[in-house]
């Protein structure tokens, strides 16, 4: 779901006053403050018993059970839940995404993101739950997240409102794996994680990404990433920790008992793993955001291999879990997308596994998206495109779902109960499964943040070294040819002239003199990207990368005249796994890299460290042998160039 980012980026952000006004829509949304700011109470007075203070959430006077934080969860749930009106706990059952303005504003007036204004979710929708997407700095978010939580408190019952995000560490070389946050640290990409091999590392990543978000008031963490990188073609692969289960399942529960701790608390920041039951065997590498990718298929029969991480996760104890998209094809009473599937959620995940935490979908699979009433993105509705709106929203809550990620829209869910379609009482059970997850997060008794503690808590020296170290040990080295002395290209030790392509000149010369052109060079530096072609139609597909592992035409061509006339170490990011014979061949050095910044990666290369990872998936030799793997089966590929695990030193 990170690429939704990128699609919003492209198109505009949100229109601002500027553009809202353009589109005489500043006077509607003033109109529509008002009206909901009518209908607000006022802020939740302060209970002073035994000594003790609390927070009279539903302004009565008196201390009911669920503002008690000395009484047990499941007392406090029940009496919250005894008080809500129906439209209240379905307001707890969506999800959708939300701007956070520069400067900490709440965006009270219609966008890009959504038609409908903040005040109108919170207050007549009763939305409690939101995506973070865009957003400013630490400061930013912070101010904007306490403003909410006072818009929240001021509804009739208080319930506090529960801020999620995508990943926001990555350091921003690959849209899929996550949004860039101003002032947090900035660590590599999942894959790279994995190629450290080092479970502490990961655990303390959580724990260092943890305390930035509960710094600004995100209290739920849309990863890990618990698919299996088995298709080389899929586009999500570097939000992955590869394709071996046993490495995925430790890398997996690393990183969420870094998020969480051993007990989930006020300090803890709540992890809902995706996309179950693993979305990685997508048919030819295709995402199922877009209908041409809608299948996940196993033609090596090797569905139960893809589950190991997830059970790590349970063994972890994670809270929230996010099927995927896709439809499983085969492996099902019925081919219908798992956020629709029963066998999936019901059968698998809550009888097998015994899992009882909140089920939250993928985003949007009720409903598109619409930019003033025009759908740019369809439902995905995998399976059940024949069924209505409302249908759809039954048949996923009769699959097992508690919560709709994405949409706005719980009054679907009221009139199915008003139709006698769907009762309360299921209705019930996914609102105490919500609100547990409130109390046991401390929401209901502090749920603001101190600003100018978000500024000194986010981005410390301490985190940024961190982020740093663990790109470090990220790093792979390939290949470490011979130069025409017969020494080894790598380290380079002394200061070359240089030339770089995707590099800054500014960094690079601080190792070297760099000059204009790979003729005039002693050695050459090229930072590439994995190839891709665009697939399917629209602005939104051709942001993920699908298609063909490898470069073609001209631009192959430009690569190895470099690499044939000049001595040229090659890094590679590996955003998927690239399929580079002949640049492996012709490099004098080739790097493996998964989101580093530049002085990393010359920090190697000069010897300032020494290479310690090791590839967590296979590089294919060829696309014929790509095209020959099956989707679901890991190290299948005939020949590899570099095979699962691959990783020279210095040493």
């Amino acid at each position: 779901m990170n690429i939704r980012a990128r699609v919003r980026t492209g198109l505009v952000i949100g229109l601002g006053a500027v553009g809202a006004a353009a589109l005489g829509l500043v006077g509607k949304a003033k109109l529509n403050t008002r009206r909901t700011t009518q209908a607000l109470g006022s802020p939740a007075p302060v209970l002073t018993l035994d000594g003790m203070t609390f927070r009279d959430l539903n302004k009565n006077g008196r201390l009911d059970a669920y503002e008690d934080p000395r009484r047990p969860i499941d007392q406090r749930v029940e009496d919250l839940l005894g008080q809500m009106t129906l439209e209240e706990k379905c307001g707890l059952m969506v999800q959708p995404v939300i701007n956070a303005r520069k400067g900490g504003e709440l965006v009270d007036f219609p966008s890009l993101i959504s038609p409908v204004t903040t005040s109108e979710r919170v207050v007549n929708r009763h939305i409690v739950h939101f995506n973070l997407m865009f957003s400013g700095d630490a400061k930013s978010v912070a101010v904007w997240h306490n403003s909410l939580q006072k818009l929240a408190e001021r509804t009739r019952l208080g319930i506090p409102v529960t801020v999620s995000t995508d990943p926001r560490h990555s350091t921003g070389e690959n849209p899929a794996t996550g949004i860039l946050m101003e002032g947090f640290s900035q660590w590599p990409d999942p894959l790279g994680l994995a190629a450290t091999r080092d479970e502490e590392l990961v655990r303390r990543f959580g724990d260092i990404a943890r305390r930035e978000y509960l710094a600004v008031g995100i209290r739920v963490a849309l990863h890990p990433m618990a698919d299996l990188a088995t298709e080389p073609r899929w586009a999500r692969m570097a939000g992955t920790f590869g394709e071996d289960a046993e490495l995925a399942a430790q890398m997996t529960a690393a990183y969420i008992r870094g998020f969480q701790g051993e007990v989930l608390g006020a300090e803890s920041v709540s992890c809902m793993v995706k996309h179950f039951p693993g979305g990685g065997p997508q048919e030819e590498g295709h995402d199922p955001h877009f209908a041409f990718g809608r299948e996940q298929v196993y033609p090596g029969d090797n569905f139960e291999y893809h589950l190991v991480p997830f059970e790590a996760a349970f063994e972890a104890g994670v809270e929230q879990v996010m099927p995927y998209y896709g439809i499983p094809v085969g492996q099902t009473g019925e081919d219908v997308a798992m956020g629709f599937n029963a066998d999936i959620i019901t059968g698998l995940l809550r009888q097998r596994y015994r899992f009882d935490g909140v089920i939250c979908t993928d985003w949007g699979i009720t409903e598109g998206h619409k930019i003033f009433g025009l759908e740019v993105m369809p439902a995905r509705a995998w399976g059940v495109e024949h069924l209505n709106v409302r249908e759809r929203y039954a048949k996923a809550i009769e699959a097992g779902v508690d919560q709709f990620g994405g949409q706005e829209s719980p009054h679907h869910l009221v009139d199915l109960v008003r139709a006698g379609e769907l009762t309360e009482g299921r209705i019930d059970e996914s609102a105490r499964r919500l609100l547990a997850l409130k109390f046991k997060l401390g929401l209901f008794d502090n749920p603001h943040v101190d600003v100018d503690a978000a500024v000194s808590l986010t981005g410390t020296q301490e985190f940024v070294e961190a982020g740093l170290g663990a790109q470090r040990r990220s790093v792979v080295l390939l290949k470490n040819g011979r130069l025409p002395d017969e020494s080894t290209a790598l380290p380079i030790r002394n200061r070359p002239k240089l030339y770089v392509e995707n590099i800054s000149t500014g960094i690079a010369g601080r190792y070297a003199d760099v000059v204009g052109g790979s003729s005039e060079a002693d050695v050459a530096i090229l930072r590439l990207q994995t190839p891709y072609q665009p697939t399917g139609r629209g602005f939104l597909s051709r942001l993920f990368h699908h298609g063909d592992l490898d470069f073609k035409g001209r631009e192959k061509e430009r690569i190895l005249e470099i690499l044939e006339s000049t001595p040229t170490i090659v890094d590679i990011h590996l955003e998927r796994a690239a399929v580079i014979p002949e640049i492996a061949d012709a490099a004098v050095g080739l790097f493996a890299t998964f989101g580093v910044a530049d002085e990393v990666l010359l920090d190697a290369i000069f010897g300032v460290f020494n290479p310690t990872g090791r590839l967590p998936i296979e590089l294919p030799a060829s696309m014929e042998a790509v095209r020959a793997q099956k989707e679901d089966v890991p190290f299948d590929s005939e020949g590899p160039l570099f095979e699962f695990g691959h990783g020279l030193t210095y040493e």
